[in-house]
């Protein structure tokens, strides 16, 4: 499965079944987190076979079930953490979703102090990612149009109308789709919009936006 159709196919799952993540792809996982660690500099953490963190009422309110995998991103406080740690969990929510796992991102509704995370001083933590073997694969969320989030002074070539629509589908909180990407040349610049958690939707849909429109075709402003 390419990234494109893991775009396509990936929805948020919040039950899960008990089937345990193992073998190759439990490998493959691993070593896919290990090369973002390395290459962002975050505290990104796998904990399998634990219960607890999704055992509470949060949990039992924002209707989870079965949870017993989640990835935890956490990092040095800085301006930039909460955009880093969406870019990063979406790459490792996206080649999950390749290797025939379900996710779903964890702000607020899963306990905190029952988490397996181990955080170093100056640390926080900024949420978490539920993984495994979904009971249903999800279904799609409505979506804005491409006009909604994209400002260009001029008509905008196809690398860039494809990347809108990779955006589009990007998970965002409470699916608020609060961002906006403007077109200068070969230039593009994404701005978040005011709401919850909105600086990790903005890394979370700049990826998607380089996948749609291919990083060769333009650079960040």
């Amino acid at each position: 499965m390419d990234l494109q159709q893991a775009i396509s196919e990936r929805h948020s799952v919040r039950s899960y079944s008990d089937k345990p993540i193992e073998g190759d792809v439990k490998e493959a996982l691993q070593s896919f987190i290990g090369e973002c660690r390395s290459e962002s500099g975050l505290n990104i953490q796998l904990t399998l076979n634990e219960e607890k963190a999704f055992e509470g009422f949060m949990a039992h309110y924002g209707k989870f079930s079965g949870v017993r995998n989640y990835i935890a991103l956490a990092g040095k406080k800085s301006n930039d953490l909460a955009e880093k740690c969406g870019y990063y969990g979406e790459k490792i929510v996206l080649q999950a979703q390749s290797l025939g796992l379900n996710t779903c991102w964890v702000a607020m509704t899963y306990s905190k102090k029952n988490a397996t995370i181990n955080l170093e001083k100056g640390e926080k933590i900024c949420l978490v990612i539920a993984i495994g073997y979904g009971k249903t694969n999800g279904v799609s969320h409505k979506v804005k149009d491409r006009k909604d989030v994209m400002r260009c002074e001029t008509t905008p070539p196809e690398w860039f109308l494809k990347g809108i629509d990779a955006a589009l589908l990007a998970p965002t909180a409470m699916n608020q789709q609060k961002f906006t990407f403007s077109l200068n040349g070969k230039k593009v610049s994404a701005k978040a919009g005011i709401g919850f958690y909105s600086k990790i939707d903005l890394g979370i849909v700049k990826y998607h936006f380089e996948i749609g429109a291919g990083k060769e075709n333009f650079e960040w402003a």
